[in-house]
């Protein structure tokens, strides 16, 4: 039975952990299978029944490998099975692994705020605000 609505246990993508996410899974209990760095862990703990899959893209990056590819290649065994399990990118390091995320069918991701933060500056912007601005003040009655 699950103990509440709001909670998913979070396990690692392990045989004990595989053993573990069926029995919860199957009680009713929400798993996330956490720790995935190539996509037969991932087919693994969808056939157990795991809520969320967590691939760390940057670890994989960070060791010369491709996270993104890990993520489509989970997309796709998802889809081609119709397998339930979110994809919940992990170790995003900077906005492009959000771009990439979105584009590749991550259902979610977990985000360092000082990339959310950077998700929402870009110098033209910032160029084109100063200029609203100028332009602004620029049409406003001079008081005598």
């Amino acid at each position: 039975t699950p103990i509440a609505d709001n909670i998913v246990i979070k396990l690692p993508c392990t045989v004990d952990g595989l053993r573990a996410c069926k029995a919860l899974s199957d009680d009713g209990v929400r798993v996330n299978m956490t720790l995935c760095f190539q996509p037969l862990q991932a087919l693994m703990v969808a056939k157990a029944g795991a809520f969320l899959v967590s691939p760390f893209i940057g670890r994989i990056d960070d060791v010369g490998g491709d996270g993104m590819e890990l993520i489509q290649q989970i997309r796709t065994i998802y889809d081609n099975f119709g397998f339930g399990t979110k994809i919940l990118a992990a170790s995003i390091r900077h906005p492009l692994h959000m771009v990439q995320c979105a584009m590749l069918g991550a259902d979610v991701a977990t985000v360092p705020a000082k990339v959310i933060a950077q998700t929402m500056q870009h110098p033209l912007t910032d160029k084109g605000l100063a200029n609203f601005l100028k332009d602004w003040k620029a049409q406003q009655p001079v008081a005598t």
